[in-house]
């Protein structure tokens, strides 16, 4: 025969290390978590955003120092012509990248909940403002929904000279070939709208690196 006596010790112990057990669960993923929310995102065009495209909710936090465009430019598809993905201007006006061609164009694609991206911004208002009367196109293409427009709006028009322009469905990002590897990213096509660079992440356009990657492209 069992003795009751000798059950209830036992239960007590059970019942703790079951409490204990749970305790260290609960910490291990306090932990898990608290390490995502200091470490950025390494991967994909917020992972695949702030980098990246349509479904995120926000970006990851960033340092607001801006990089030199000369030390970050790849050549992941060189003289290779973009899709003919189409945006809009601010009146409506569906446009590709082909629409600029005779022109160099440095072709941005951002989002007001980008922190990189809006951080940039600026610089690449006073690249514009640099070569205006010349044949270049900043054109800096919002994938903000279409609820966030207006707020975009607003945005880029503290930006001035820069055009609004916008991609509705936010796919840009995934119609690049290859695609975008985070948010911001910038491409630099030359006049026969072929692209002769490209820039993941923020960049400084406003310094002598990025001034020195526009004048060689414009010259040939």
């Amino acid at each position: 025969m069992n003795d009751p006596s000798a059950a209830k010790p036992r239960s007590g112990i059970l019942t703790w290390a079951l409490w204990g057990a749970a305790a260290i669960g609960v910490a291990g993923v306090v932990y898990i978590i608290a390490q995502s929310a200091t470490k950025p995102a390494t991967q994909g065009p917020e992972k695949a955003v702030a980098e990246g495209p349509a479904g995120s909710s926000g970006a990851v936090p960033v340092a607001s120092v801006t990089h030199d465009v000369s030390q970050k430019l790849e050549h992941p598809a060189d003289g290779v012509a973009p899709p003919a993905y189409a945006f809009f201007d601010g009146d409506g006006k569906k446009l590709t990248p082909a629409s600029f061609k005779g022109k160099v164009v440095v072709l941005n694609v951002w989002a007001t909940w980008c922190g990189p991206c809006t951080t940039e911004m600026p610089t690449l208002a006073k690249l514009a403002a640099a070569y205006a009367g010349k044949p270049v196109a900043i054109v800096a293409v919002s994938i903000d929904k279409p609820t966030e427009l207006a707020k975009a709006k607003a945005f880029l028009a503290g930006q001035a000279p820069l055009a609004f322009y916008n991609d509705p469905e936010a796919k840009l990002p995934w119609a690049l070939k290859p695609q975008a590897n985070g948010m911001p990213t910038t491409l630099i096509l030359d006049k026969t709208g072929l692209e002769r660079g490209r820039i993941s992440g923020e960049a400084d356009w406003n310094g002598s690196g990025a001034k020195a990657v526009i004048d060689k492209v414009l010259a040939n």
